[in-house]
């Protein structure tokens, strides 16, 4: 099956294309292949010549407190023109060549206001990037029975590629024997990429639709997980230190600070999403092989 993709070499869709390459076959609309996505004409002239039954549209304006210093400049904004333009070309195009979307949401979607979210609780969005992305979402619902939207939070894996994902940060920071600082009010789902992409080859051959929680199992603190990465790794936990929500996103972006993302719905469909401590055993045990 052949698959149009955005943002293929990005963190969560260079090792989607990686599990995913036996049954698939990737193109890749981006700048390197002479696309443009926040242009209409550039994206147009991409689509006339694909046989892709789907689209994996992963690009995404991720730069929240950059995202939030452009909120002034409203439709001009990078963040919008990446996050809802760039989706609205390939939503319309999808419309017209009768192809099925796949787009990757955000658990900023939420205001953080409840412990745990499912997938029929209503968005409300704080920051910029946050307002972008859902309006970037509502492009892929109109498309109805054509649209499929999966909710990720905070993606890991072992060797990221592009930028390091927070558990290699939080690591390097360790192992330099460096302090840090991790809220315990705060609560989140850290999503193994690998399973992001195994989630994914099952959704399409159930050839589901509508909107699925595609997140780790169950939530905790980044204290608790930065806990997690230095018991994994073996370095000294003596030097995370806990604070608080309000300290450590005072004069940023808003930003949810409980935001867990229950995933029972795609586990009903026998989908396994491991824990953070499960997920962090294979990074190891796959960053362990290439030594």
């Amino acid at each position: 099956m052949n698959v149009l993709g955005t943002g293929l070499s990005g963190l969560v869709g260079s090792r989607v294309v990686e599990l995913m390459s036996p049954q698939f076959s990737f193109e890749n609309l981006s700048l390197e292949t002479g696309v443009d996505i926040t242009k209409k004409e550039s994206v147009d002239s991409f689509f006339e010549h694909s046989d892709a039954s789907w689209v994996f549209h992963m690009a995404a304006y991720t730069d929240v407190q950059g995202a939030e210093r452009d909120r002034p400049q409203r439709e001009a904004s990078m963040a919008w023109k990446v996050n809802v333009l760039a989706t609205e070309h390939i939503a319309d195009n999808c419309r017209k060549f009768g192809k099925k979307l796949l787009y990757v949401d955000t658990d900023y979607a939420f205001d953080g206001k409840k412990t745990e979210y499912r997938e029929t609780d209503a968005p409300h969005p704080l920051g910029w990037y946050a307002i972008t992305k859902y309006e970037g979402a509502k492009r892929v619902m109109a498309l109805g029975d054509k649209g499929l939207i999966i909710r990720i939070s905070n993606p890991y894996r072992a060797h990221p590629v592009g930028k390091k994902d927070f558990v290699h940060k939080i690591l390097e920071r360790l192992e330099h024997h460096e302090t840090v600082s991790a809220p315990r009010d705060q609560l989140f789902t850290p999503t193994f990429i690998d399973d992001i992409a195994y989630a994914l080859l099952a959704l399409i051959q159930a050839d589901a639709r509508g909107t699925y929680h595609v997140a780790g199992t169950g939530g905790l603190s980044p204290f608790d997980a930065a806990l997690a990465i230095a018991d994994t790794f073996k370095c000294d936990r003596a030097r995370v230190m806990p604070s608080t929500f309000k300290e450590m996103f005072n004069n940023r972006a808003p930003a949810p600070q409980y935001a867990v993302l229950n995933n029972d719905k795609i586990r009903a469909l026998g989908i396994s999403m491991r824990t953070f401590a499960e997920g962090l055993l294979e990074v190891k045990k796959q960053e362990k092989k290439l030594q």
